[in-house]
């Protein structure tokens, strides 16, 4: 005798195409929401770096000056804290205070200039930003609290 609740014609288990096309959508569309909602973020984690960047190599430099009375000339540049300059004046104590220079999060060499034109009393060390250009939207050592 067969139980009333079974039916005779049994369903196969499982799902079909449009469930799972559908829940694929589903997918699709919180994904690239996420990734909209997230790019601003990128932007600002760039910027972070280089700030950071920005602190490092001004304390490399301040060592530098500390050991020889004056930050590099801006002709001696950054590398001056990778190996010892061959442009005058040559420091009276060089010791390496990087191992490497870093760039910025778009590749490219960090600016200096000593002394320096946005920050008279110091030097200036920046980066160029996204365009690539010198102009308002660099993002340097005179923006440091």
């Amino acid at each position: 005798m067969k139980h009333p609740h079974y039916s005779s014609v049994s369903r196969p288990s499982g799902f079909t195409l449009l469930e799972i096309m559908l829940v694929l959508g589903i997918i699709a569309i919180l994904v690239s929401s996420g990734i909209y909602l997230l790019s601003g973020n990128i932007d600002v984690a760039k910027e972070t770096r280089v700030e950071s960047d920005i602190k490092t190599i001004s304390t490399q430099i301040k060592t530098y000056e500390m050991s020889n009375y004056a930050p590099p000339t801006t002709e001696q540049g950054l590398l001056a804290l990778v190996e010892p300059p061959t442009a005058a004046p040559e420091p009276r104590r060089w010791k390496k205070l990087l191992e490497e220079l870093p760039k910025d999060p778009w590749n490219r060499d960090y600016v200096y200039r000593f002394p320096g034109i946005k920050n008279p009393a110091g030097f200036d060390l920046f980066s160029l930003g996204a365009d690539g250009v010198e102009s308002t939207d660099d993002i340097g050592n005179w923006k440091q609290p």
